[in-house]
């Protein structure tokens, strides 16, 4: 199946010349082209008490960008579901639904930085069993259910269009993590390649009954800009994307595993990494032929707006004609 994901997390190194103001139209502006193209999920981040701007609201920039769509899929990875009213998030994820017409949905995750904990007041270690009560009132929230919540007796009006499979995923790395979604009934999407996380996955699932479990690789996601001139665009944006390969660096946390992560401390090791690549045109369509995926990030780490532009303009018109 092919995957063409276009990301967002809006985070920019010092030495960006734009605005956040500039930047997040132009990520509305990139949505709307996603729209028209052959890109299949728009794909947002969220975290918290940065210092580069990483976006914090992705269910609001995933509304404004559902309102500038009609087809694409709107994806939040992770949806950080410790540091939010359950309630409150269950209503916000049904709006999105019925505006979408269907075409929103959210990985839920537990995070790895203490520190957004303590800036909304959340016990760091009781993470775990916060998470899973949290989850479990929005769960049964958007399953139709009444629910017991601050002492009221509360069922969502309107209540979502799609079923909770299709609104909700599970994320993380871990054993832990893949039970929690057999549990719960959702299907799993770890933030890494491991069999090992497959298995735990499927005997959960019998474990706990539920029979339609479905796990969702991630398949190695490199960062990917396209040029005719790879090794000029290594000069134009290195700085960017080596700053945004330290920035996720400085968060690493010992439980933390992803394919993202990058251990690299010079561009031509980030190069040589793969994990941020630039590939021509006809690397691209390779590259999809043989994987099925490719990873848009066009404003990776402060990437100046002409350049991603440029990117987003060669998948246009040299790659996606041989999809």
């Amino acid at each position: 199946m092919r995957n063409i994901v276009l990301r967002f997390d809006m985070r920019s190194a010092p030495q960006c010349n734009e605005t956040p103001s500039e930047r997040y139209h132009a990520a509305l502006d990139m949505a709307a082209w996603a729209d028209q193209n052959s890109v299949d999920v728009i794909g947002l981040s969220e975290h918290h008490n940065t210092t580069d701007g990483f976006l914090s609201a992705p269910l609001q920039l995933a509304g404004m960008m559902v309102a500038r769509t009609k087809r694409v899929r709107i994806s939040v990875s992770a949806l950080l579901v410790p540091l939010h009213d359950p309630l409150r998030l269950a209503e916000d994820i049904v709006l999105l639904d019925l505006a979408a017409n269907g075409r929103f949905s959210a990985t839920c995750g537990l995070g790895y930085r203490e520190s957004e904990y303590e800036c909304f007041g959340v016990d760091w270690n009781s993470r775990g069993k916060v998470f899973d009560e949290k989850l479990a009132t929005l769960v049964s929230a958007l399953r139709g259910e009444a629910v017991q919540f601050n002492g009221c007796t509360v069922q969502l009006n309107p209540a979502p269009q799609s079923p909770l499979y299709v609104l909700l995923n599970i994320g993380g790395n871990s054993r832990l993590a893949a039970r929690r979604a057999a549990r719960v009934g959702l299907f799993f999407c770890p933030a890494i390649d491991d069999p090992e996380l497959e298995d735990a996955y499927s005997a959960a699932c019998k474990e706990y009954g539920f029979k339609h479990g479905f796990y969702i690789s991630p398949r190695e996601p490199s960062t990917t800009f396209i040029s005719e001139d790879p090794e000029r665009c290594w000069r134009d944006i290195g700085q960017f994307l080596m700053y945004d390969a330290t920035a996720y660096g400085a968060w690493h946390h010992p439980n933390r595993r992803a394919y993202a992560e990058s251990f690299a401390s010079t561009i031509e090791e980030l190069k040589s990494e793969g994990k941020y690549r630039v590939l021509t045109p006809e690397e691209a369509i390779q590259t999809v032929q043989e994987t099925g995926s490719l990873h848009l990030a066009p404003l990776t780490g402060g990437v100046p707006l002409d350049i991603a532009w440029r990117s987003l303009r060669l998948f246009e018109d040299r790659v996606q004609l041989h999809l």
